[in-house]
């Protein structure tokens, strides 16, 4: 599969402000301010250093499709998303290699609207793939 390219990593977060000022601490700037998602209830914010990028994510309500995994796993990267120039193969092949999609592709307010699904794998966890 090396139409992948790495977009980001998820980082779970409990308090987005505290973890962005770490994070710049670290030498990190922002790239993208806090956005609200209203679709995963959750608030985002892209952070970059040495050409990689940092999403934080943090939930806002107790039904956000990540207030169990901050529960269980605390503050911690929880996912890989990629981009590829043909999400169609990369969904075939993503599947083939025992990735099963968590619903359905949905807009991601914090990509401009880009449609975004997530897969998960009993040997990899859980990544995004940019479909659009």
């Amino acid at each position: 599969m090396s139409n992948l390219k790495i977009h980001h990593i998820g980082y779970l977060v409990k308090k987005i402000d505290q973890a962005k000022r770490t994070f710049e601490a670290l030498g990190y700037r922002v790239e993208q301010d806090t956005v609200y998602d209203d679709i995963r209830k959750v608030d985002i914010c892209f952070l970059v250093k040495d050409g990689y990028r940092v999403e934080l994510v943090s939930p806002v309500s107790p039904d956000s499709v990540v207030a169990n995994l901050i529960k269980k796993y605390k503050n911690a990267p929880y996912h890989i998303c990629y981009e590829t120039d043909d999400c169609k193969a990369a969904l075939s092949a993503l599947s083939a290699d025992g990735f099963l999609a968590i619903g359905t592709p949905a807009p991601a307010p914090a990509l401009s609207g880009r449609k975004v699904i997530f897969l998960t794998s009993a040997v990899a966890g859980m990544i995004e793939l940019i479909v659009d």
